[in-house]
């Protein structure tokens, strides 16, 4: 079918209307770029995760003007999480913000009102025009000196009409499921387990304005106030998700998961089971590719993936939005159509955000592998060492929490920490059970430290490639 209106031109055409979609249109518009977002449906979103943003996300949020985003939609003000491990409780508060010299706080909301929020900035923004239409297709062009740039979208409204769209840049940002996501990498989302999630009613947290894990078996499960009467619940399911049809994944959360919870909060859990539908989200992993493809950016999910275990995914997000802004502004990059320059850009952005997000991936993925460390003697020996080293407070729990929020941006920390942790489970494994022989202490030493090397290392690795 011919395109239903004439060709169309603009600087930049971003695909996905979300997060990363919605803060880049604002950030580009802002610089006087002509943007073109495209969104198969804006109607308000209904997400399971997308629902906390860290200190770290709200102080990139006001770095691209975006703050007001966050109020007038019934959100939650953060402030650190509280750990639940056997009815024992730890208390961490995030630490100060060294931008404005307080506690530093978060905010937890509905992912939906967020990103209606966003998505009026965006349309508020001079220079960006939204348009509700499915992008089925890049458009490239092969027949000039075999280059194969990316230079446009085609893209079908609810009808069925057909439209092109041309740019010298396009940024995809259609999420975990992306089916664009091939144009940069061959590697798919490595998935582990799933989320499943529901609302409790006017349930009171054990921590009120905190988010809540629970070190459960067989794998950990979360809790944070999204507004004033709904509380989210996250389990984590690992392997193959129970059948929701045949009434397995409700038997599962029954017979499993409720045992595990403390008893304030019980109840409502089992309440929310007969009134709510069960939902669920698959956790996955994928370390970022380097941008090489001349015309297009991917971005977001679609670009790299952590556990949400750590609810860092938001703020990565944002964080690489600001980065971007820079590399690409017009006085680094006068024009877009120059494809040279601005690969040569997406080189220097690929490396300048290993600073925040390999920590927040790297975090992500080790904190889930040790929360769900099940039948795994060593790994249950790092988590029981975990638990009790967040007991310790002061720098145990502040560095640690900084690097979750977003605060700290220096990976070495993380590795410290996490190895501060092993030699913490050998001491305390050590005083529970006594020194009795050499080499069976040589053993545990050896066997934990290895367990902490296979739960940080591999994840390291992968950061560190291009």
């Amino acid at each position: 079918m011919s395109p239903s209106e004439p060709i169309t031109e603009y600087d930049l055409i971003i695909v996905g209307a979300g997060i990363v979609g919605c803060s880049a249109a604002r950030a580009f518009g802002s610089d006087g770029r002509k943007v073109l977002l495209l969104e198969r449906d804006l109607a308000e979103p209904d997400r399971i995760v997308g629902e906390l943003l860290q200190p770290g996300g709200i102080n990139a949020l006001k770095e691209l003007g975006l703050q007001d985003c966050v109020e007038g939609i019934d959100g939650i003000p953060c402030y650190g999480y509280g750990v639940i491990y056997n009815g024992e409780t730890v208390h961490i508060p995030y630490p100060n913000d060294k931008l404005t010299e307080k506690p530093a706080v978060g905010k937890s909301f509905h992912h939906g009102r967020f990103i209606n929020n966003l998505r009026k900035a965006a349309r508020a923004t001079e220079n960006v025009d939204i348009r509700e239409l499915t992008v089925n297709t890049l458009i490239k062009e092969h027949q000039i000196e075999g280059a194969n740039r990316v230079v446009g979208v085609s893209a079908q409204d609810k009808s069925g009409q057909e439209f092109k769209f041309y740019a010298p840049l396009t940024i995809v940002c259609d999420g975990i499921f992306s089916k664009f996501r091939k144009e940069i990498t061959e590697k798919t989302p490595d998935v582990r387990s799933n989320f499943v999630g529901f609302v409790m009613k006017d349930l009171e947290l054990p921590f009120p304005n905190h988010g809540h894990v629970v070190l459960a078996k067989p794998s950990p499960i979360l809790m944070y106030q999204i507004s004033t009467h709904d509380t989210r619940i996250l389990v984590d399911i690992p392997g193959k998700l129970p059948s929701a049809s045949n009434g397995d994944l409700k038997k599962y959360m029954e017979q499993v998961v409720a045992p595990e919870l403390p008893d304030s909060i019980r109840p409502k859990f089992l309440e929310a089971l007969e009134t709510e539908r069960l939902r669920s989200m698959p956790n996955g992993f994928l370390p970022p590719t380097m941008n090489q493809t001349e015309g297009m950016i991917v971005l977001g999910d679609a670009m790299n993936i952590r556990h949400p275990l750590t609810g860092g995914g938001m703020t990565v997000a944002f964080n690489d939005v600001v980065i971007l802004k820079k590399m690409l502004s017009p006085e680094n990059v006068p024009h877009l159509s120059d494809s040279e320059l601005v690969v040569k850009q997406l080189k220097k952005f690929h490396w300048k955000r290993k600073r925040y997000c390999t920590s927040i991936n790297v975090l992500a993925m080790a904190l889930y592998r040790l929360f769900a460390a099940n039948d795994d003697y060593n790994l249950a020996v790092l988590q029981r060492g975990c638990f009790s080293y967040f007991q310790l407070g002061g720098i145990c729990i502040e560095e640690p929490v900084g690097l979750l929020s977003g605060l700290i941006q220096r990976p070495l920390v993380l590795v410290y920490h996490f190895f501060a942790v092993a030699f913490h489970a050998i001491y305390i494994e050590a005083k529970r059970n006594g020194w009795s022989r050499a080499h069976h202490s040589f053993i545990m030493i050896f066997t934990v430290l290895y367990a902490a090397c296979v739960t940080i290392l591999p994840y390291l690795w992968s950061e560190t490639k291009r």
